[in-house]
C-alpha cells in the first residue's frame, strides 16, 4: 500500500503510451485505485473535487480566450499581417522568415492558439518562401517554432491553467512571461539573420523590382493598417490586466468582444462564422475541462494515497545528495522528455501538480518555476514523434515538403528554446522583475 501511488502513476503512463484517451485513462485509473485505497467512500469525495473545478472563476478565462483566438483566426488579420510584414522585411536576407517570427509573436499575443497560427502561416507563408528560394528545412522550422510562441507570450491558456494549479495569480504570470517570450522571439530572429548572412542562398531577399511600389506614404499606411488593430487588441487585453483595471477573466471578455469587432471591421463577420466560432469554442473548452476533471480525480486519489509524500521523499533524497538546483534540472528534464509523448495539457494536469508543490517546499519561487515550466512545455509542440505543430504544418505544406524536412528544420529551434530556458534559469529577474515593478 505504501507504493500504491507509484503503481498508479506507472499504470497511467503505460495506458497513455498505449494510446488510450487521456480523460478516460485519468478517470479510470483514479476510480480503480481510489476504490482500492479508500473503498466506496471515495465516491463521496469525488463530486466535491469536481465541483471545485467547475466553480473556479479563474478558469472562465479559458473559453473566453479560446473564443478570441478562433474569432481572430476567421477575421483575416493574419493574412494582412503576413503580407505586410513580408514586404516590410523583404529587402533583407532572411527577411521573409523574420517577418514570420514577428507575425507569430503578434498572433501569439492575440490568438494564442497554436494550431490556428501554424495552419494559417503554413498556408500563406510556406509556398511564398519556397518560391523565393528559401531552404525547406528553414521554412518549416521557422513556421513551426513561430506558431508555438502563443504558449509563452500572454494571454496564454497554458499560463491560465498553470496559475490555477500552482496557485500564482494569472496576472503575475502574464507579466512574468512577457520578457521571456520576447527573449525567444529575439533568439529566433538573431538565428535567422545569422544563418542568412553566412549562407545567403538559404534565405535570399525579395528582388528589388518587386519592392518598388512598397515605399513612402503607401508603405507607412499599409503597415499602420496591418499593425494597429492587433496592437489595439493587445493593449486592451494585456494593458487592462497590467494596469490593474481588470482581472484576467474580465480582460478575456474584453478580448472576445474586441476580436468580434475586429472581424466586423475586416468585413469578414457573418452569423455563420459566429456560429462556427462558438461551436469550435465549445469543443475546445469541453476538451480542456473534461481533462481537468479527470486530473482533479487523479490528484485527489494520488494525494490521498500519500503520493505527494512519496515524491517529496524521492526528490528530497536527491536534494540531500546533490542540491535543489540539481533537482530542478531533473524536474525540467522529466517535463521535457514527457513532451515527446504527451500533450502540454496532459503534462500540465498530470506532472505539474505532482512535482511543483515539492519544488516550492525546497524554496523555489513559484512564479519563476511556472514560467520555466511554460517555456519547457512549449518544446512539446516541436519534439517528435507527437509534436502537434509538426502535424499541423505537414497537413498544409506542399507535396515537395517531406516529414523529414520538417523534423530536421525544427532541431535548431528546439535548441534555441532550450537556450531561452537556460537564460531564464540563469537570470530569474527576467521572469520576476516586471510583476514586482507593476505591483
Amino acid at each position: 500500500m505504501e507504493y500504491l501511488p507509484a503503481w498508479m502513476f506507472l499504470a497511467l503512463t503505460i495506458l497513455l503510451m498505449a494510446g488510450f484517451p487521456v480523460t478516460f485513462t485519468l478517470l479510470g485509473t483514479s476510480l480503480c485505485f481510489g476504490l482500492v485505497g479508500f473503498g466506496w467512500g471515495f465516491f463521496n469525495l469525488l463530486p466535491i473535487r469536481i465541483w471545485g473545478v467547475m466553480n473556479n472563476v479563474t478558469l472562465l478565462a479559458v473559453p473566453l480566450f479560446v473564443f478570441m483566438g478562433v474569432m481572430l483566426e476567421r477575421s483575416g488579420m493574419a493574412e494582412e499581417l503576413l503580407d505586410t510584414m513580408g514586404l516590410l522585411f523583404g529587402r533583407i536576407k532572411g527577411g521573409l522568415a523574420i517577418s514570420v517570427v514577428v507575425v507569430g509573436a503578434l498572433l501569439a499575443a492575440t490568438t494564442g492558439i497554436v494550431g490556428a497560427t501554424v495552419v494559417t502561416m503554413g498556408l500563406l507563408s510556406v509556398p511564398t518562401m519556397l518560391r523565393r528560394g528559401y531552404q525547406k528545412q528553414l521554412v518549416c522550422g521557422t513556421v513551426s517554432a513561430s506558431g508555438t510562441l502563443g504558449q509563452i507570450i500572454p494571454p496564454s491558456i497554458v499560463l491560465v491553467l498553470l496559475g490555477d494549479i500552482v496557485g500564482v495569480p494569472v496576472g503575475d504570470l502574464f507579466m512574468g512571461a512577457l520578457i521571456p517570450g520576447l527573449v525567444l522571439v529575439a533568439l529566433f530572429i538573431i538565428y535567422i539573420a545569422v544563418i542568412a548572412r553566412i549562407f545567403p542562398s538559404l534565405a535570399p531577399p525579395v528582388p528589388a523590382e518587386e519592392m518598388a511600389d512598397f515605399t513612402g506614404a503607401g508603405m507607412y499606411g499599409r503597415v499602420a493598417k496591418a499593425l494597429l488593430p492587433p496592437l489595439f487588441l493587445i493593449l486592451a487585453v494585456l494593458g487592462s490586466i497590467f494596469a490593474g483595471v481588470a482581472s484576467p477573466t474580465e480582460a478575456a471578455g474584453v478580448g472576445a468582444v474586441g476580436a468580434t469587432f475586429l472581424t466586423i471591421s475586416y468585413g469578414r463577420f457573418t452569423f455563420e462564422i459566429l456560429r462556427g466560432v462558438m461551436l469550435q469554442t465549445v469543443k475546445l473548452t469541453c476538451m480542456v475541462f473534461i481533462i481537468l476533471c479527470g486530473a482533479a480525480a487523479f490528484g485527489l486519489v494520488f494525494r490521498g494515497l500519500g503520493g505527494d509524500g512519496l515524491v517529496r521523499q524521492f526528490l528530497g533524497g536527491l536534494a540531500a545528495i546533490y542540491s535543489k538546483w540539481a533537482v530542478l534540472a531533473i524536474v525540467m528534464f522529466i517535463i521535457f522528455i514527457a513532451g515527446f509523448f504527451l500533450d502540454f495539457i496532459e503534462i500540465t494536469f498530470i506532472h505539474v501538480p505532482v512535482l511543483v508543490p515539492v519544488m516550492i517546499e525546497f524554496g523555489i519561487d513559484p512564479l519563476w518555476l511556472s514560467i520555466l515550466i511554460a517555456l519547457n512545455l512549449q518544446t512539446s509542440f516541436l519534439t517528435p514523434p507527437f509534436g502537434f505543430s509538426l502535424f499541423y504544418l505537414k497537413a498544409v505544406t506542399p507535396p515537395e515538403v517531406s516529414t523529414g524536412d520538417i523534423y530536421r528544420g525544427i532541431i535548431p529551434f528546439v535548441i534555441l528554446q532550450i537556450i531561452g530556458l537556460l537564460i531564464v534559469v540563469a537570470f530569474p529577474s527576467l521572469a520576476t522583475w516586471l510583476p514586482t515593478v507593476v505591483f
